[in-house]
C-alpha cells in the first residue's frame, strides 16, 4: 500500500506508483495491491518504486508473511475476489 501527497508533483508520482504496482501485483482497492512475489521480483518492484517516490513526502508500506499459512485476512462488508491470491 501507498500514500502519496498530492501537492503539485503528486498525481504523476501517483500515476507512476501505481502502473508499477499493477505490473508486479493485482490490485485490491485504491492504494492497495496484494500477490505473491518472488525474491527477484519484490527487489524489482522495490528499484522501480524508488525512482518515483519522494523519501520527503511519500510512503510505501510491504508487508511480507514467510508462510501463507500464517496469513489469515478478515472481511467486513463485501468480499471481493480480487481479494483470494493469499488463500
Amino acid at each position: 500500500m501507498y500514500d502519496i501527497v498530492m501537492d503539485e508533483k503528486g498525481a504523476k508520482v501517483l500515476r507512476n506508483v501505481f502502473k508499477i504496482c499493477k505490473k508486479y501485483l493485482t490490485h485490491i482497492q485504491k492504494s492497495v495491491f496484494e500477490g505473491n512475489l518472488t525474491e527477484l521480483n519484490c527487489m524489482k518492484l522495490k528499484i522501480e518504486l524508488d525512482k518515483h517516490i519522494r523519501n520527503d513526502r511519500d510512503s510505501v508500506l510491504m508487508f511480507k508473511s514467510r508462510d501463507e499459512k500464517w496469513l489469515q485476512k478478515e472481511f467486513l462488508g463485501v468480499i471481493d475476489d480480487k481479494t483470494s491470491n493469499f488463500f
